[in-house]
């Protein structure tokens, strides 16, 4: 199948292209703004669907607008035409098409044509009016809102926002992605004369400011956003592809001492923390139990054992651990424990805890096993 993709080296066009290419599409023929012109003539006719995603967003002058979201549409659809391909066409237009602006006007028109082209030559156009796209690649300081903020709190750069209660109609580049190859292969979301992406998110452009400014503070906090909100979800996945490319990593605070060390990793309100631990070769460390407060321990590196003993009870209860064959093992209340590391090398030991700590009521209390 001979994919036909303009404006391939745009932000929808790039997503589309890598994704399609996932899916195990080969024949993909690329054409952008510095693609040789002759080339057109020879995709049109050899294309077996058409994803016309060429448009121009901030020209030069007004005029621009309708040279290059009208006329170059109707360049595509006569070399079309003219090799009688009647070819799919699918064309992604803008929900300001339904504004009476320049931009608007010009991305309207190029819509009339591409329905009055299907109407003629019976081809099945499908036509996508999408709201605000937002995700990895795409551009700050051009047509998204979204990528600059993005691009501005990673970076350590101000944001403006002239009123936090403007409401932006959202939509994320793999929602729309998924939405123009389901039309591909004969699944589209149509709404009347319209296709649509049916994933979206009304947001306002405080609501974004505030949760990115929560992203850049979580690494401090380690804490992470709640991945449950799928809005939270996109964009926190759009803001880390904004980050500086030497900042991609952040330093956790170790708890050194003789016997080993004691990271905290990730911080959660509702889901428990997640730590490192590492200890000394012959080193015990915990003996102590709980009243409510649980732990999972999973040991990948060295060797150990895992004891627990009820408080009124002699029976020990031993769990030898190792990172040769992982592991995890519940730490229920109730029980003292501790974990001795057996080996030769230091035993590292990836530990859960149900619950953050709280010094005013930490549920721990010394007992050896």
């Amino acid at each position: 199948m001979n994919i036909l993709v303009t404006g391939a080296k745009g932000f929808v066009g790039k997503n589309l292209i890598a994704e399609l290419k996932n899916r195990g599409y080969t024949d993909i023929l690329e054409f952008d703004i510095d693609t040789d012109a002759a080339l057109l003539d020879v995709y049109t006719g050899t294309c077996d669907f058409v994803f016309h995603l060429a448009g121009v967003n901030r020209p030069q002058n007004e005029a621009a607008f309708m040279e290059g979201n009208f006329g170059f549409t109707s360049v595509l659809l006569e070399k079309l035409s003219a090799n009688q391909n009647k070819a799919p066409v699918l064309v992604t237009s803008s929900i300001q098409a339904a504004l009476d602006n320049p931009y608007g006007r010009s991305k309207k028109a190029g819509e009339d044509l591409i329905f009055a082209y299907g109407k003629e030559h019976h081809v099945q156009t499908y036509v996508y009016r999408l709201a605000n796209v937002f995700g990895k690649w795409c551009r700050p300081n051009y047509n998204s809102a979204v990528a600059t903020f993005c691009h501005n709190v990673a970076n350590g750069l101000p944001v403006r926002v002239d009123d936090r209660d403007t409401v932006l109609n959202l939509v994320y580049i793999d929602d729309v992605v998924r939405a123009l190859i389901d039309a591909m292969t004969a699944c589209p979301h149509s709404e009347n004369a319209y296709c649509d992406v049916p994933e979206k998110h009304i947001v306002t452009l405080g609501e974004i400011v505030d949760a990115l400014y929560a992203f850049k503070a979580s690494r401090a906090e380690l804490s992470v956003p709640n991945m449950a909100d799928g809005f939270i979800k996109k964009l926190y996945s759009t803001y880390l592809s904004y980050l500086p490319e030497n900042a991609f990593s952040y330093p956790l605070t170790m708890h050194s001492d003789d016997r080993g060390s004691f990271t905290e990793f990730i911080k959660t309100p509702d889901r428990g923390q997640v730590s490192v631990n590492v200890a000394k070769p012959g080193i015990t460390k915990g003996n102590h139990w709980h009243h409510t407060k649980n732990e999972k321990f999973l040991v990948v590196s060295g060797r150990g054992v895992i004891r627990f003993r009820k408080p009124d009870s002699d029976r020990v209860i031993e769990y030898y651990v190792s990172g040769d064959k992982l592991e995890a093992v519940d730490i229920p209340c109730g029980y003292t424990h501790n974990i001795e590391n057996l080996g030769d090398t230091d035993m590292v030991t990836v530990m859960w805890c149900s619950e953050l700590f709280d010094k005013d009521f930490p549920d721990t209390y010394f007992l050896e096993v």
